[in-house]
């Protein structure tokens, strides 16, 4: 019974990650079916905001209600700016692009997201580069070879390929039937304005992630971070669809497959899957997670190739092998410098406690608890040295 317990405890992160891509891979799908039937995306943006919004606010509300900091102007400019890059320019391009392209092709291009996050931290200053080191070579790498795959998805279409069981036949609808969704033709201009659309949506993604590190920084609550910017972000969803949509028909929803689309949009990939990816980088790091993302990918293409009768080209299948290569490479060398990162701050604990050459008693306890953590001996032999010289007795006294 206890093998089997240990065995579900380590089995959990794999669960629910594997879980939380078949979760997008759903949203992909369904967004694309309601997109397909007319709905507008700007109003599926209001929509699916809203959502979240009702669905976070409660945690937020009840789990930060003593760590919750004070609102101040530049920390409200920040979060206007946050739900500017996320709810309305990222999601309506994303979805504009999905509806050009398909799910497999969106799914694989947003695969571009942390090489496309390491430039611009690159450019901030927030990632510093020294091509001596091989995990700098493997990121700087992973980024060319990411570029070049969104490139080949996006210009290169080859010949057809074709999954057994699927069919990319269009019926053309006989005794009043309706027919089935016709399948996007990766060709002509509609396919390029889509991956232009989705690039676009993943650098603004990426310029989230950097703005959303800095803002945490001043207002370290994480849940109501993000109930706010998903509250402006609808509000500022609202002003771009009355700008751009001029039809009060555009808003009408009923319990159809728009409803579903935005509910399952805001619900389960903005609040649950939050939440659950929250616990999961908590446990196992964000490298552990966002190892994962592929997986989506390859969901979605046998997905949308039996439900939307997607078609899959050898440029596509291609380039989505060069992503998600470099992908991993961009990942390894984050990997090993969050692991030097980790040894760098364990032999410099006990020197960065010191005061005066004088080890205090409360101190000495929690830099012996902390070498052990770390499974370093020698720190702790060297931490006991220091305190018997200093004070005149061993460790033993305290």
């Amino acid at each position: 019974m206890g093998c089997c317990g240990d065995f579900f405890e380590k089995a959990k992160p794999y669960i629910a990650m594997i879980s939380l891509q078949f979760g997008y891979a759903g949203m992909n799908v369904i967004t694309k079916v309601s997109l397909n039937h007319g709905m507008s995306h700007y109003v599926l943006v209001v929509y699916r905001h809203a959502f979240a919004t009702v669905s976070i606010a409660p945690f937020a509300l009840i789990l930060e209600r003593k760590v919750r900091p004070k609102m101040t102007w530049s920390v409200f400019l920040q979060i206007f700016v946050l739900a500017l890059l996320g709810p309305v320019i990222d999601q309506n391009f994303y979805y504009a692009g999905l509806k050009f392209t398909g799910p497999t092709f969106a799914c694989a291009m947003s695969n571009i997201l942390p090489a496309m996050t390491f430039v611009m931290a690159v450019i901030f200053r927030m990632e510093k580069v020294d091509l001596k080191k091989v995990r700098c070579q493997a990121k700087v790498a992973g980024t060319l070879v990411t570029v070049a795959g969104a490139m080949m998805m996006t210009l290169y279409k080859g010949p057809l390929m074709k999954m057994a069981g699927s069919s990319h036949v269009q019926p053309h609808g006989h005794g009043g039937a309706e027919a089935p969704i016709a399948a996007i033709d990766p060709s002509g201009r509609e396919w390029f304005l889509g991956s232009l659309f989705v690039i676009i949506a993943t650098l603004a993604w990426a310029s989230l992630f950097i703005l959303q590190a800095h803002t945490l920084k001043q207002y370290a609550a994480p849940l109501s971070l993000t109930t706010l910017i998903c509250f402006v972000g609808t509000l500022q969803a609202i002003v771009v669809t009355f700008a751009m949509e001029h039809r009060p028909s555009v808003w009408t929803i009923g319990f159809d497959m728009n409803l579903l689309a935005a509910a399952y949009a805001g619900i389960v990939t903005s609040s649950i899957a939050y939440y659950v990816q929250g616990l999961v980088i908590q446990k196992t790091g964000p490298v552990f997670a966002s190892a994962f993302s592929p997986l989506m990918m390859i969901i979605v293409a046998v997905m949308g190739s039996f439900i939307l009768s997607e078609k899959i080209f050898l440029g596509g299948v291609l380039g989505a092998v060069l992503i998600v290569m470099g992908l991993y490479s961009v990942l390894w060398g984050k990997h090993k410098e969050t692991q030097e990162k980790e040894e760098e701050e364990a032999m410099e604990l006990p020197v960065a406690s010191k005061a005066n050459g004088v080890y205090d008693d409360a101190t000495f306890i929690k830099e012996i608890a902390a070498a052990a953590v770390v499974g370093d001996d020698s720190e702790c032999k060297k931490v006991n040295g220091v305190k018997s010289s200093s004070d005149g007795h061993g460790a033993g006294a305290v």
